[in-house]
């Protein structure tokens, strides 16, 4: 159900309660009914708002089953380090450029002193 895989992936990226409700702008006791499945069909808009506070796709909240464990989430603090290259003026474009210094740097880890 939609509601168990919310509370788990809620749990999952440490948020509580609380603070998915406030950073979905929703209600907590309209969250929490949702995550107990007492509210069973929770709006488009609603889940949108959850999908995009937890960092995962739609599909992954809507889809029936239990393997959404296979899809794979972004742990925060990878999505935090895109965000930070964004805010820096990195673009997509250009990360392959810094692969190449992103290669010295590990190989000069690697040497000996």
């Amino acid at each position: 159900m939609i509601g168990e895989k919310i509370a788990e992936i809620r749990k999952q990226r440490g948020y509580s309660l609380t603070e998915l409700a406030e950073l979905a702008n929703i209600s907590k006791s309209y969250l929490s009914n949702i995550e107990r499945n007492l509210n069973k069909n929770p709006s488009l808009k609603v889940v949108i708002k959850i999908a995009k506070v937890l960092k995962v796709d739609l599909l992954t909240l809507l889809k029936n089953g239990s393997d959404f464990e296979t899809h794979i989430y972004i742990e925060k603090e990878w999505v935090e380090f895109v965000n930070e290259l964004k805010e820096m003026g990195v673009e997509k474009e250009q990360l392959e450029q810094y692969k190449t210094l992103i290669e010295f740097i590990r190989w000069k880890n690697q040497q000996p002193e």
